[in-house]
């Protein structure tokens, strides 16, 4: 049997001695698109900094393995040279840095060297178009005085261009409207293979309108609640989160 791509055991993190992750445990294999979902405040962005190695988040028991190796030594960028890529909810700008001299300073950051021009241009462009986004687009500054829907094309335009084994995409469909979506949702569609693996972490069922996941898990207070199919997150969108949440005992008298 293969080993899984991602391997999350009994994973415990805190922020700040304050426990977010309370014994969280999941597998993604090559070629599964995986999506996790749950109420705000269930630990899914916190999921997502920590499996990237965000300083913030400690980790206090259990482990994270992707291709058999433990990330938990490594760093941020030492993760994205291995393959592992995250999608934010919510990009920052950078006014004064095209899109052009972006990806190829994040592509030379991934590869340890730089790609040459040539090889870059063809490249790009086969995503691009591939995408469906405009050439001109790359003369824009990275994130500057771009819609919630540009953004999120722009992530996607990264994803593509990395070519990471593992993507994490963060709240993707966050502050998009119908059409914007759908683009993004076509976007991860065309990256999906048998090589990669893809953790879709979302609030709602809409984005698995357009991008059927293989797994759907439901994530409340720092750990997988219920794992299933596709049907999972239309079970979701009619009953919500209420039954999967832990029973409070009623107050003494």
């Amino acid at each position: 049997m293969a080993e899984p791509l991602l391997a999350v055991d009994n994973l415990q993190v805190s922020v700040e001695d304050k426990p977010i992750l309370k014994g969280l445990t999941l597998t993604v294999n090559a070629g599964e698109v995986h999506a996790l979902m749950g109420p705000n405040g269930s630990g899914k962005s916190t999921l997502s900094f920590c499996l990237m190695g965000h300083p913030k988040y400690t980790i206090t028991g259990g482990s994270i393995r992707y291709k058999g190796e433990d990330l938990a030594g490594l760093t941020a960028d030492e993760r994205a040279q291995r393959g592992v890529f995250l999608a934010f909810q919510y990009p920052t700008a950078i006014p004064g840095v095209t899109i052009m001299n972006f990806l190829r300073a994040a592509l030379r950051g991934v590869r340890g060297q730089d790609m040459p021009v040539k090889e870059f241009r063809l490249t790009l462009k086969a995503q691009l178009k591939a995408l469906g986004i405009p050439e001109a687009f790359m003369n824009r500054y990275v994130n500057d005085g771009f819609s919630g829907g540009e953004k999120k094309r722009l992530e996607i335009l990264q994803m593509a261009v990395l070519n990471p084994a593992l993507a994490l995409l963060d709240e993707t469909d966050s502050g998009l409207d119908i059409d914007a979506l759908k683009t993004v949702a076509a976007g991860i569609n065309a990256l999906r293979t048998p090589e990669r693996g893809m953790l879709l972490i979302t609030h709602y069922q809409r984005l698995l309108n357009y991008t059927k996941p293989d797994i759907v898990h439901v994530m409340i207070d720092g750990r997988i609640a219920k794992t299933g199919g596709a049907e999972l997150a239309l079970e979701l969108e009619s009953q919500g989160y209420q039954g999967y949440r832990p029973a409070v005992a009623p107050a003494a008298a």
